[in-house]
């Protein structure tokens, strides 16, 4: 039984951020730099420390009770329908605790030079320590609902970083995008919601908390006729909050916020929200092998999608933007097949090495005078030796070479797909294609920021110098993680133990149905030789495959850049134009929803409906009656005695009349 002491932590592990937001947010600049910075590190890094507290005590639990749990108060509580104020860690809760709290205070340190000298920069802060309290909320919530006020109030944070610089309307216009896009797959979520709530409802016995995760894992059987429907319509919110097709168009453009905002929400935590929902409602996932398809196909569509996307981006952030979409496609497609742990594992090496090459580009950025075209960059390595090696470092985890990362969770991703049940050779081809695109435009990133010569102008090159060490020292941090931070998950064909794996076995122990095998099976002992000889084969096509991809980037932009010239001009140029606008996703959209929908609202919502309804016949109608009442009342209001006698008269005859003849 967990000491009283430890479940208390948790609380304190979301609060604490909340009150560094306030302090920094209500202070504001009455509040020095330095002390606004020091502030906000030491929440996140205080919450951080709490977290490998409660996580230590995890550890030395038996596996079948590995859960620490901290209950509040009654949020809601009337009949049947009650929802704790309460939060609970346990093997997942713990793995993403950590990667949140920790990826996010190097990020906050990082943030200390990087917004050094932002006239926002306690404000900066103030929505930095905001963030991480209601990730954690999201991470840490015992129940579903907890977990969507936290959910929620990411996607509000997310706004207010991606738009932080509101003073530019392609900052204010890309956080609203992000609000906007990540509402519609809400709505879905809120749908899948409700659905959960009255199928369960009638079956909970007291005290049984409505949308507690455990109490939905007792009562999943009575969620199974409609398992399919709750699924499609919370993975609807997935694919907002983690960027899946179609809803994926807000992650992009979410990059002119700062730098840190990229690294933080767009690539180590916010996004893989909808990742670790999946993951945490695997029980339910499992029942609909049709639910579990569309997760799979959507997410190799995606990364696929994306990665082609990437391969002819000029802007660095956006070259790293959709290579997270398409990371994220990879995630989804773990769970697709079952292999959620998988999908956690790729959560995890993912935040190191995206979080290091987005804090990378950042200080690629701040050399460059805040340029962020990859055409006049060039010759960047002698001059940035750190920022170089470390983003070397993160594009070498990224492209899934051996020992790094990348290359075990990545494998293990592809593996799964080929191996488990609800996967084949289709979805692991697809995303086989992907990993080798990654490791080319991955490279081709490298060679146009720091190789050859700097094409800038002799005034931004003059400028150029190694950030401070403040940010070096969280690139060099997040380098090791790259290198060393999958050799948890080394797997057992490899002469592993698979740690990872081991240790988020209780959390999807109980997954069953169709997704089971591939949950559990991993590369356990159960696996024979022919399995183990497959599984090698596959793991060393998958280097080659990443380090073929990397060659080829390499040699392309440093000595045969006119293969590249030779594709642009490929069919008339089409081709290349296609990918560099995105397959005109955005203009599609813009033609079939969004003008539209102003068009509607212009001539309908607001002529019609708006002004015609409600402010004419609605307010100014009413205001209408009432003057045309006071007129006619004003008439027999007129201050003359004789007339109020007469009035008077008229009323005592027409009365005894009445009386009269109903008599």
């Amino acid at each position: 039984m967990e000491s009283h002491s430890t479940e208390i932590l948790l609380r304190w592990i979301v609060v604490i951020p909340l009150l560094g937001a306030m302090v920094n947010g209500l202070l504001n600049r009455r509040l020095p730099k330095q002390a606004a910075g020091l502030l906000a590190c030491a929440a996140v890094g205080i919450s951080f420390a709490m977290s490998v507290i409660v996580f230590l005590r995890l550890t030395g639990m038996p596996a079948a009770e590995r859960m620490v749990t901290d209950t509040v108060a009654t949020w809601i509580g009337f009949g049947k329908f009650q929802v704790d104020l309460a939060f609970a860690m346990d093997s997942l809760g713990a793995v993403m605790a950590l990667v949140v709290t920790g990826v996010g205070f190097l990020i906050h340190i990082y943030s200390l030079g990087y917004m050094a000298h932002d006239a926002g920069f306690q404000r900066f802060f103030s929505y930095l320590n905001l963030f991480i309290f209601a990730m954690m909320t999201l991470v840490l919530g015992e129940n579903l609902l907890m977990l969507f006020i936290g959910w929620e109030g990411v996607g509000l944070c997310s706004y207010l970083l991606i738009a932080f610089w509101f003073n530019d309307e392609a900052n204010a216009a890309a956080g609203k995008k992000a609000f906007i896009v990540n509402r519609i797959g809400d709505f879905g979520f809120l749908i899948g919601m409700f659905l959960i709530g009255v199928t369960v409802l009638p079956h909970l016995h007291e005290g049984e908390g409505l949308f507690s995760f455990q109490v939905l894992q007792h009562h999943v059987g009575i969620l199974a006729p409609v398992a399919t429907a709750i699924c499609l319509l919370l993975f609807v919110g997935a694919t907002g909050k983690s960027a899946q097709i179609p809803l994926y168009i807000w992650l992009p453009d979410a990059m002119a916020g700062p730098t840190p905002v990229s690294a933080l929400i767009h690539a180590a935590t916010m996004v893989t929200a909808g990742v670790y929902m999946i993951a945490r409602m695997n029980f339910l996932f499992v029942l609909s092998p049709t639910a579990m398809g569309v997760v799979a196909a959507v997410g190799v569509a995606t990364a696929i999608f994306a990665s082609s996307i990437a391969l002819v981006q000029n802007d660095i952030k956006k070259v790293l933007a959709y290579s997270t979409v398409s990371q994220l496609g990879y995630m989804m497609l773990a769970c697709g097949v079952g292999a959620f742990g998988v999908a956690i594992f790729h959560v995890m090496t993912h935040a190191f090495f995206k979080a290091l090459l987005f804090l990378g580009s950042g200080s690629v950025i701040h050399a460059m005078s805040d340029e962020q075209d990859m055409r006049v960059m060039g010759g960047l390595k002698t001059k940035l030796p750190i920022t170089y090696w470390t983003f070397l470092a993160g594009t070498l985890a990224i492209a899934g070479v051996f020992p790094l990362a990348g290359f075990f969770s990545k494998d293990e991703i592809l593996w799964k797909t080929f191996s488990g049940e609800l996967g084949g050779v289709l979805p692991w081809a697809i995303g086989f294609l992907a990993a080798g695109m990654t490791a080319f435009y991955m490279m081709r990133l490298v060679v146009m920021t720091f190789y050859g010569k700097n094409r800038a102008s002799a005034e931004v090159q003059s400028h150029i110098h190694e950030s401070p060490a403040t940010m070096t020292g969280v690139l060099i941090v997040l380098a090791v993680l790259s290198i060393v931070g999958g050799w948890i998950g080394w797997p057992h064909f490899m002469g592993g133990g698979a740690w990872f794996e081991n240790w988020l076995e209780p959390v999807f122990a109980g997954a069953h149905g169709a997704g089971a095998a591939a949950v559990a099976g991993g590369h356990g002992a159960g696996h024979v030789g022919h399995d183990t000889t497959i599984e090698w084969i596959l793991a060393g096509a998958s280097l080659a495959w990443g380090i073929l991809g990397l060659s080829l980037g390499y040699f392309v932009y440093t000595r045969k850049v006119s293969i590249a010239e030779s594709f642009r001009r490929l069919g008339g140029g089409f081709p290349h134009k296609v990918l560099l606008n995105k397959y005109y996703v955005d203009e599609g959209y813009e033609a079939v929803f969004i003008r539209p929908g102003f068009k509607l609202s212009k001539s309908i919502l607001w002529k019609i409906v708006d002004a015609g309804l409600i402010d004419g016949l609605m307010v100014n109608g009413s205001a209408l009656v009432v003057a045309v009442l006071g007129s006619v009342l004003r008439i027999f209001q007129n201050g003359m005695v004789r007339f109020y006698a007469w009035s008077f008269t008229i009323g005592v005859a027409v009365f005894v009349l009445y009386l009269s003849f109903s008599g």
